[in-house]
């Protein structure tokens, strides 16, 4: 059993052949998929799709790059997306200052809004940080000091500097297909730094197709690729891989019901 915490399935990437999709994604062993809004204006489209099927969920959000769009919205607009049944968790939100196609000071006010809505609903916190190292600790040292929060840091593909700090702070890492690229052995070697029970793998679909798709659409199904090279660089078996992971994923997004057999605590 695995699952994929992070995809994207109302981009249109997927229209035409959602249901293809997920059954595919069944038919791997994935059990759970997490569709991440990007905009809170257009989390209805996403929480379309979480009811749709029984074993995806989503969050409510807005990515760094809609920041500027979306930087009037309050804390309680997120709240109130929150109490949807199908969300389990808030963001993504973050720091992108590799495109900054928002400015840095509305992608830091839409982080730390967010930041608070995970805090007032007790959901965890879906951060993107691209070539931000840097300020995103220092925004999660600061707001970690007000009140604690969950958080996973999403498709990490920065240095280690932040990954041993996200884990001082108590935050999960999760990996996606840039894993299993030839040239991503430094991301490697950090991710045999992390804590097994820290650990999570994703898809970012339709982003990132991990090899031997590398070039193509990704998709929820692939996320075994990733979980099979984390588990050959770790030095575990695959099975060891997927119920470590699982159980990490059911233990940060604690709403979301357990399947019987998966060790959460």
């Amino acid at each position: 059993m695995l699952v994929d915490s992070h995809c994207h399935l109302d981009f249109p990437d997927f229209t035409d052949e959602l249901d293809d999709v997920v059954a595919r994604a069944r038919a791997a062993g994935i059990i759970a998929m997490v569709t991440i809004c990007t905009r809170l204006r257009r989390f209805e489209q996403v929480a379309q799709i979480a009811k749709r099927f029984s074993d995806v969920w989503c969050s409510a959000g807005t990515h760094p790059h809609n920041a500027a769009e979306e930087v009037d919205l309050p804390v309680e607009d997120y709240v109130a997306a929150a109490r949807h049944p199908r969300v389990v968790a808030i963001g993504e939100a973050g720091l992108d200052f590799h495109y900054d196609n928002s400015p840095r000071v509305d992608q830091e006010a839409g982080f730390r809004t967010q930041i608070e809505a995970a805090r007032r609903t007790g959901l965890p916190l879906v951060i993107h940080s691209r070539s931000a190292e840097a300020d995103t600790e220092r925004v999660l040292r600061e707001e970690m000091a007000k009140g604690p929060f969950d958080a996973i840091l999403h498709c990490y593909s920065s240095g280690p500097q932040l990954a041993r700090a996200g884990v001082e702070l108590g935050l999960y890492v999760s990996f996606s297909g840039i894993l299993t690229f030839k040239k991503s052995e430094e991301l490697r070697e950090i991710a045999r730094e992390i804590p097994l029970e820290r650990l999570l793998v994703e898809t970012d679909a339709p982003y990132l197709a991990p090899m031997p798709y590398r070039g193509k659409r990704n998709e929820p199904a692939y996320v075994r690729h990733t979980a099979e090279v984390l588990a050959e660089t770790r030095g575990v078996g695959r099975d060891e891989i997927a119920q470590q992971t699982t159980a990490n994923f059911y233990r940060l997004f604690k709403t979301i019901p357990a399947p019987a057999g998966i060790a959460v605590a």
